[in-house]
């Protein structure tokens, strides 16, 4: 048998069409063999028996007798209503371990889809399958893992891009700082560890306590402090004690630190003056005005933060063993931008290279 004429290899799985169905009718109108139908049609003639019987019918002839034959509109429907009502069988219901491992993830440690399928991945964790985001996105949409839906997600919405321009404005409250401008490449790349934004949180209308944040720009690693109030002495008496926490090892831990125009941090001159002695422990440099995106790491964080202190939260009541909870929850994050590695595991890789230098 020629290669052309072989109708048995490569004919796995292909269903008959309803135009290949019309075709079967015709032919078997003008009485042709089985045989020359399957070469006609391309298929085996075991489908072709298969496919003659699902659409058989009995019909009445004029003499009011009995007789079969096969019609396509009948086996078609009958294909449609089959297809329509055959339900996928998923990849989740055949690894219990797996959905254990993702409900406790997005559950008990609160973290997002995305995050759950790249830890596993980045750790490469050992399943029976695996997902990816998506599909575990379209399992919480439609209700697959009980008691999870999208309530229990942290974020989940569609976000547009905005279009940033740079800003020339100066501000005039803090004219003779150092601007963003200055920031030499080693920080803008964040290739080196050691730099940090800052900002602070508000916490309830007509009360002065508040939160004092700082991101490491590399790592993004969180500090985060309870302040009385949103004055420079209050900035400046947190930063004295971390300058006091990590003594000498300040300066290489907090090169620089990027705030915005705040009144509480016009003070710069004074936190960048060691506590411990007369020397300058680090670099303060000051976004645009109204240009958050330049701090975008601490702005980000500081929306994670707000996950657990909603504004309007009466800062002062939250205790320092909340706030740390909440720190080590963000300092141990998997991120996507971080190669689903957390804050800490790359701080640890940086305290291991004198210079801080990332690759």
């Amino acid at each position: 048998m020629e290669q052309l004429n072989c109708i048995i290899k490569g004919l796995k799985h292909k269903h008959f069409t309803e135009r290949q169905r019309y075709k079967l009718e015709g032919c078997l109108e003008v009485k042709l063999s089985i045989r020359e139908i399957s070469k006609r049609l391309n298929k085996h003639r075991a489908t072709i028996y298969r496919e003659i019987k699902r659409g058989t019918v009995v019909r009445i002839s004029s003499e009011l007798d009995d007789y079969s034959a096969y019609r396509a509109n009948t086996a078609q429907r009958d294909y449609d209503n089959k297809v329509t009502g055959r339900r996928r069988s998923l990849k989740i219901e055949k690894d219990k371990a797996l959905e254990e491992y993702i409900r406790k993830k997005i559950l008990k440690d609160r973290l997002s889809p995305d995050a759950v399928i790249g830890r596993i991945k980045q750790r490469n964790l050992q399943f029976k399958s695996l997902i990816c985001t998506k599909t575990l996105y379209n399992y919480v949409d439609k209700g697959v893992f009980s008691g999870i839906s999208n309530t229990n997600l942290w974020e989940k919405r569609k976000r547009k891009a905005k279009k940033h321009r740079q800003m020339q404005r100066i501000c005039l409250k803090n004219k003779g700082c150092r601007s963003i401008e200055e920031r030499p490449g080693e920080i803008n790349n964040r290739r080196e560890y050691g730099h940090w934004e800052g900002d602070c949180l508000k916490g309830r209308r007509k009360q002065k306590a508040g939160l004092f944040t700082l991101t490491e720009r590399r790592t993004r690693e969180e500090i985060i402090f309870k302040i009385k109030a949103l004055t420079q002495e209050s900035i400046l008496e947190a930063m004295n004690k971390l300058e006091h926490r990590y003594k000498q090892s300040f300066r290489d831990k907090f090169k620089s630190i990027t705030f915005d125009n705040g009144r509480e941090f016009l003070d710069w001159g004074a936190i960048e003056q060691s506590s411990l002695n007369s020397q300058k422990r680090t670099l303060v440099y000051f976004a645009h005005p109204y240009s958050a995106w330049e701090r975008g790491s601490n702005e980000n964080q500081n929306r994670m933060i707000r996950r657990f202190i909603p504004k309007g939260t009466d800062v002062s009541k939250i205790s320092e063993k909340e706030l740390k909870t909440i720190e080590e929850w963000i300092n141990n994050y998997p991120r996507k931008i971080l190669g689903y590695k957390t804050s800490n595991e790359l701080v640890f890789e940086a305290t291991k290279n004198s210079l801080g230098v990332f690759n």
